[in-house]
């Protein structure tokens, strides 16, 4: 097979255009094409009088020998590369293993999932932890929770099987380094339990939060049939770790009812909203350091607007669908002001996990037909403005979300305030066009206290600035709500480069989101195979060491 990139047509063309276009690019006749696929599809909307769709493809030639000779000077055409992913133990999977050896996964976001399901495929039958409820039962609390004001939390946005990125737009896209292809793992994974098969070529793919639902249970079960367990509502309040110094081990864990679980390979796959967790590893000695993080409010536009902005005469084109948008912008006061998880047609929730604390996020369902899109406007913060012990993040997290609780009448409606009012310093009364998303609901007032100073003038600098960037983006009635505090995590549970185990606690293997080591669905499942096989390799390790 060759691969073909940079092969732009127009965005109307049809399927006989891409076809001649493979050809003339290779510069061969159609009885030498066998066959070719689409591996990755994107759109260049800089001219939006012009947008065009820029493909790589995959030809399956008669005489590719001889076409990759003749275009050997040609950047844009090579052999495909080998996308296929391989365990790294052959053959593990025959050789079985004894029952101490059982790993346990630690929380069932993306992260944990991958854990658990290449664990699972490589015969070693891992043990999966969720301090949540399964995912249904946990849809009805959450939803229970922004139309009735009933927290749960154990079971919200934060807490429950499928994690945080479950009551999200359900983005599959990453900017990490991915050499071994692990992404393309997770993407086969995804299409396997239900994933629309767009997501293995489209170039910001993404799934909604209902077709979620339906595909983490179906990975739940294929793990089950696997050997793997799930155990829900068991929260793991304590470590088992034996030794000091260098020769810390983990033992075991121990869940809230009191029962201890014996176990030489834990995962912490634990997200970035388990504070009680973190502090429970802190003070049992892990190692833990704070990390940066970021912090805005979220914002509604009309999603026309923001089509009409992105895409111009072609706004609401089906291959297009609904525009996103990424903006950065510098503030003079050497602040850093981005966009951050945006969600086009999309909806504003109420991502709370603490009682009296309040928190929003973005999601959106596979369609992206709401009204508003929405995005989180954060500004980048770094240990130096929480000084003092690694859990300060938290600390500044927590004062930020009771802040919000308050301004918003402490019944967990939102704080909002209209864009052109908090850029020019004076609260809100009324709502414009904009229309809030969140349920239950969004209470005007002044957001002016909700953030620390360098933040609220870093962000009313940026607003104005980024109608540079996208015509109309500074609209007076556009609806910020707050706050949004749990971009990532404040912290890193950090571990070595090689084995991936803490940095001083063996057989503890700190993976995804809340440990510091991913941002995003894809990002996270991706750790999570990374880690499978480091907890894979330590198990054959030890069990060439007792034999």
């Amino acid at each position: 097979m060759l691969r073909i990139n940079e092969l732009k047509l127009p965005l109307n063309h049809s399927d006989e255009e891409l076809r001649s276009a493979v050809l003339d690019r290779l510069g061969i006749p159609h009885t030498e094409l066998l066959g070719f696929t689409v591996f990755k599809r994107s759109y260049d909307a800089r001219k939006r009088s012009a947008i065009l769709l820029i493909y790589a493809i995959d030809a399956d030639l008669a005489n590719e020998a001889q076409v990759l000779a003749r275009l050997q000077h040609d950047v844009h055409v090579m052999p495909s590369p080998d996308t296929s992913y391989r365990f790294v133990a052959g053959g593990l999977q025959a050789q079985g293993h004894d029952s101490g050896e059982r790993p346990i996964v630690i929380g069932t976001g993306p992260c944990g999932l991958f854990v658990a399901l290449v664990l699972a495929q490589m015969g070693l039958r891992p043990l999966i932890l969720e301090r949540g409820k399964v995912v249904r039962e946990r849809t009805v609390d959450t939803f229970g929770f922004w139309r009735k004001r009933e927290l749960n939390p154990e079971s919200n946005v934060q807490f429950g099987e499928g994690g945080a990125g479950t009551f999200s737009d359900g983005k599959l896209y990453s900017q990490i380094k991915d050499p071994k292809h692990y992404g393309r793992k997770v993407l086969t994974e995804f299409v396997k339990a239900g994933a629309p098969e767009e997501i293995m070529y489209v170039s910001k793919p993404h799934i909604g939060t209902f077709r979620l639902v339906k595909m983490v249970e179906q990975m739940r079960e294929n793990i089950i049939a696997l050997g793997g367990e799930y155990r829900f509502s068991c929260k793991v309040t304590d470590i088992d770790v034996e030794g000091t110094g260098d020769a810390r081990q983990i033992r075991g864990v121990t869940l809230a009812s009191g029962e201890h679980i014996a176990s030489r390979h834990v995962v912490l796959a634990i997200g970035h909203s388990a504070r009680d967790t973190f502090e429970m590893l802190h003070a049992r000695g892990v190692y833990v350091e704070a990390k940066p993080f970021s912090i805005g409010f979220r914002v509604e536009h009309p999603q026309s607007l923001i089509d009409a902005c992105r895409f111009g005469p072609s706004a609401g084109n089906k291959i297009l669908g609904a525009a996103d948008y990424k903006l950065v912008h510098h503030a003079s006061n050497g602040r850093s002001v981005y966009s951050f998880c945006m969600c086009p047609g999309g909806t504003v929730v109420s991502a709370a996990s603490e009682p009296g604390r309040l928190v929003t996020n973005g999601m959106s369902q596979y369609s992206r037909n709401e009204r508003n899109a929405n995005s989180a406007i954060v500004v980048g913060i770094t240990p130096a403005d929480y000084p003092g012990h690694p859990l300060a993040g938290i600390e500044l997290q927590r004062r930020l979300e009771e802040g919000a609780f308050a301004l918003g009448g402490g019944t967990y409606d939102a704080p909002g305030q209209l864009m052109g009012d908090f850029v020019k310093g004076r609260a809100s009364s009324a709502f414009g066009s904009v229309v809030p998303s969140l349920t239950p609901a969004v209470r005007l007032t002044d957001l002016a206290t909700a953030l620390p100073d360098y933040a609220i003038v870093a962000m009313r600098e940026a607003f104005p600035a980024f109608d540079k960037q996208i015509k109309g983006y500074y609209q007076e009635d556009a609806l910020l709500t707050g706050v949004e505090t749990r971009t990532s995590s404040p912290i890193r549970i950090k571990r070595n480069d090689g084995d991936l185990q803490s940095l001083n606690t063996r057989g503890l293997f700190p993976a995804g989101e809340g440990a510091g080591y991913a941002g995003g669905i894809l990002s996270a499942a991706v750790d999570g195979i990374k880690v499978a096989e480091a907890v894979a390799l330590a198990m054959l390790s030890s069990k060439a060491s007792r034999c």
